[in-house]
């Protein structure tokens, strides 16, 4: 079996810090609704026995050693730069990362997307060091031809995936078929995830009334222009003017342009009807799905979109989901979601009417949800088994330790 193994991780821009505090007492991170990904990396390295290096992109700089952990808080330059300033970010944090990795002497690398343009992480293997990319978000925007800028990187990222890699981690069918098309199908093989919940985190979710009024909409996300929230103000203008006045829109999240949709939403007069409540903690967030009736992700074809958790949180809460094939979830969820063309306002405000007034509509799409429930409850299914079985087969297969490597 696996013996002795460094594993080094980078792991996106969560708080690893506090989510190994939690851990260590045998906790979920409270802040998080679905089991955090760095947890599943402590359970895995537990399992093991392996020592492992977590660096996550968090603002608050910090540097931790904590029982087999070291745990480094390292701020991403440039992360909301644009341009050559950002790419030069990206190809800093990356070379940072491999120095990182070789001085920790790791036997593997675990490198969630945004840490770094994929292609500079060849180098890992030239020193021993085998790299597994864990795949969040799709490799560009899913309805739109990327820029010229975007194939160069795309296609200097292809080599890494096809060859330099050992395996691929992937969180959604869209993801894993950007992949085969960017390599030819030459790819590593790719060990696919889904986001892990307990049950305890809907326990105290009631099922919806369909005869309560208002109907009412809930959007739960960032709150930005290209997640759609000026779509969703749209749609409550429509109703306003059709005299739809039983439909109320909970808008939940924080976001860049949270008061500039406040604003609008002010400015056009229906601010009884479309309410911004900003963020929300957990209570207030299962208090939101208790009163809602159905969960809108109307992501635009403007975002790289990941699996977007908020579609298994709504199919878990037992609220129908009205969304596009932008997100990705959708193809794990089809039977509980009420689908529309991507960037339609007038499909999106249809499919909203469509469920307050037929409720046996309404109320197939949410039984549907309980036949859809259990796959986010495995843990079969879940990233911790992803990739620990990408550690048993490296085993299996290696003709030598992973504990051999180059000593820089």
């Amino acid at each position: 079996m696996l013996k002795n193994l460094k594993i080094i991780y980078a792991a996106g821009p969560g708080n690893v810090i506090k989510t190994y505090e939690y851990w260590a007492d045998n906790q979920d991170d409270p802040s998080q609704v679905s089991v955090t990904y760095s947890g599943q990396f402590y359970d895995v390295c537990r399992d093991l026995d392996a020592e492992g290096y977590v660096i996550s992109s968090n603002s608050d700089k910090k540097l931790e050693k904590n029982g087999q952990f070291i745990l480094e808080h390292r701020p991403l330059p440039g992360r909301n730069s644009s341009g050559i300033f950002y790419h030069l970010g990206q190809i800093w944090y990356g070379l940072r990362f491999i120095v990182s990795a070789l001085l920790f002497k790791a036997d593997l690398a675990v490198v969630a997307d945004g840490t770094t343009h994929w292609f500079l992480l060849y180098l890992l293997p030239v020193f021993g060091v085998k790299v597994v990319p864990t795949l969040h978000c799709v490799l560009w925007r899913k309805y739109q031809v990327p820029s010229g800028k975007e194939k160069l990187i795309l296609n200097l990222n292809r080599r890494f995936f096809a060859k330099d890699c050992t395996a691929i981690l992937v969180a959604s069918e869209d993801i894993a078929e950007q992949v085969k098309q960017l390599t030819d199908n030459q790819h590593a093989p790719m060990v696919p995830f889904l986001p892990t919940y307990r049950r305890s985190e809907f326990a105290g979710v009631v099922d919806p009334d369909i005869n309560a009024s208002p109907f009412r909409v809930l959007f739960a996300g960032r709150i930005e222009r290209d997640k759609g929230v000026f779509d969703l103000l749209e749609i409550a203008k429509r109703f306003a003017s059709e005299n739809h006045h039983n439909i109320i829109f909970n808008v939940c999240g924080n976001g860049s342009q949270l008061e500039a949709l406040r604003f609008a939403a002010k400015q056009a007069g229906v601010t009884a009807s479309f309410v911004c409540h900003g963020y929300c903690n957990k209570p207030q967030m299962r208090e939101m799905f208790n009163r809602s009736h159905v969960v809108i992700v109307p992501t635009t074809t403007d975002f790289v979109e990941g699996f977007n958790q908020v579609v298994a949180e709504a199919i878990l809460a037992g609220r129908p989901v009205i969304t596009s094939a932008v997100c990705p979830a959708l193809s794990y969820v089809g039977s509980g979601v009420v689908e529309v063309p991507p960037n339609d306002t007038q499909a999106y405000g249809d499919a909203i009417l469509k469920l307050s007034n037929d409720q046996d509509f309404y109320q197939q799409k949410q039984l549907n949800c309980l036949a859809l429930q259990e796959q986010f409850y495995e843990v079969s299914k879940g990233w911790a088994t992803a990739f620990t079985s990408v550690l048993k087969n490296l085993d299996k297969k290696a003709s030598s330790p992973l504990s051999e490597k180059i000593t820089v």
